[in-house]
C-alpha cells in the first residue's frame, strides 16, 4: 500500500505575530498603518500559515468604517536579505503606503472590516491561508499590515494575531 500524506500541526504549532496594534492611529486614505515583523519560513519550511486572531476597536468608532489587514511577502532576496513592497521593511514598525494602488499592487487583501459605533468590539479574524494568498504556495518570507479609517485609535489593549503552522507528514 502506497504511503498516505496527511496535514500534520506541529506541538507548537501555534505563533504570535509581532505586530503592535494598539492606540493604532486612524488614516483617512487607509494608506498609514502598521507592518508587523517578517516571518521566516526558510528554517522550519511548513506548507502553509494560517492566519487569526482579532483586531479591537478603540472609543466610539466611526460606524461603517473599514479596518484593512493585508499580507506581504519578499519581492526579492539579495545576499540573503529579503526586500519588501514599498519600502516595507520586514520590522514591527509604522508603515504610510505611498499610495491606494500601491498598496493593491504589492501587498494581498486579508480581510476587511466593516465596523459598528461599539467601543472595544473584537473583530474577528478567521483562519485564513497565507499560502492562497501567494498562488498556492507559503513564501520564506511574509508578513502583515494592518491599517484602518475608524476616526479613533484602536484599542490600547491588543488582540493577538497569531497564525498556526501547517506541515505534511507521511503515513
Amino acid at each position: 500500500m502506497a504511503a498516505q500524506i496527511k496535514t500534520s500541526y506541529p506541538a507548537t504549532s501555534t505563533v504570535a505575530l509581532t505586530l503592535t496594534t494598539a492606540s493604532l492611529a486612524s488614516d483617512t486614505n487607509l494608506l498609514a498603518g502598521r507592518a508587523s515583523t517578517a516571518v521566516d519560513n526558510t528554517t522550519n519550511v511548513d506548507l502553509d500559515h494560517l492566519l487569526s486572531g482579532a483586531i479591537r476597536t478603540g472609543t466610539s468608532p466611526t460606524v461603517s468604517t473599514t479596518i484593512e489587514v493585508w499580507a506581504y511577502s519578499y519581492l526579492s532576496i539579495a545576499s540573503g536579505t529579503p526586500t519588501y513592497a514599498d519600502g516595507i521593511t520586514g520590522t514591527d514598525a509604522n508603515k504610510s503606503m505611498t499610495s491606494a494602488n500601491v498598496k493593491n499592487a504589492g501587498l494581498r487583501l486579508v480581510t476587511a472590516i466593516t465596523v459598528d459605533n461599539t467601543t472595544g468590539r473584537d473583530y474577528p479574524i478567521p483562519p485564513t491561508s497565507i499560502a492562497g494568498l501567494f498562488g498556492g504556495v507559503l513564501p520564506p518570507f511574509w508578513g502583515i499590515f494592518v491599517v484602518h479609517n475608524t476616526a479613533v485609535a484602536l484599542n490600547a489593549t491588543q488582540v493577538a494575531l497569531q497564525y498556526e503552522r501547517v506541515q505534511a507528514q507521511t503515513v
